[in-house]
């Protein structure tokens, strides 16, 4: 009987200690709060991105063995993608503003590098359907889709959305961005150079 109630003060206590910021007097975590500011990791969906968002610190490993699955439902894993050629990885959803934003561009810079660099979305929404209607609704003519319902993608990045990856021939990252880009842009052009 004694340990039960000590269990329960105990859970008690803790659930206090770590209640989420009701005492902190703002708006909390903010759900669909469009002004709140981004954190140090992120940009705001209007800022064009910064060549601080460019990272570099990951350029030479290879990409995660993790899995995801093609729009039909196949397994795959971007080794399986990358074919001996450079692979463009945008990991997005549709609940991402950024993401959504960047899309239309990420579809244009796909149809440019057509035949030199494959340039695949894979969606990191929890409900593939979203996704799907999403992809059929904007009509993406050159991005090629792919499914990761279960975030290991993300996961294994430790990625804020969007993301997008460059990968060399030999599979090898060259460097990543995190929020939204104009894909069109000179300074994304200057970065696509780089597969080579």
């Amino acid at each position: 009987m004694v340990s039960r109630v000590a269990i329960v003060c105990l859970l008690g206590a803790a659930l206090a200690v770590s209640a989420c910021d009701k005492g902190s007097g703002d708006d909390g975590q903010a759900a669909g709060n469009a002004t709140a500011a981004a954190s140090a990791d992120e940009v705001p969906a209007t800022a064009a991105a910064r060549p601080d968002k460019v990272d570099r610190s990951h350029k030479g490993e290879a990409a995660p063995d993790a899995g995801f699955a093609t729009l039909a439902g196949a397994p795959t894993t971007l080794a399986q993608l990358g074919g001996g050629k450079p692979l463009l990885v945008n990991l997005w959803a549709t609940w991402c503003a950024p993401c959504v934003k960047e899309m239309p561009t990420l579809d244009a810079a796909a149809g440019a590098l057509a035949g030199k660099v494959r340039v695949v979305a894979v969606s990191q929404d929890m409900e593939p359907a979203k996704a799907k209607d999403f992809l059929k609704a904007r009509g993406f003519a050159r991005l090629e889709p792919f499914l990761d319902e279960k975030l290991a993608l993300s996961t294994a990045y430790g990625a804020n959305l969007p993301t997008t990856i460059l990968y060399d021939a030999a599979g090898k990252e060259i460097w990543r961005v995190t929020g939204d880009l104009d894909w069109t842009g000179a300074q994304a052009k200057a970065l696509l150079a780089e597969a080579g």
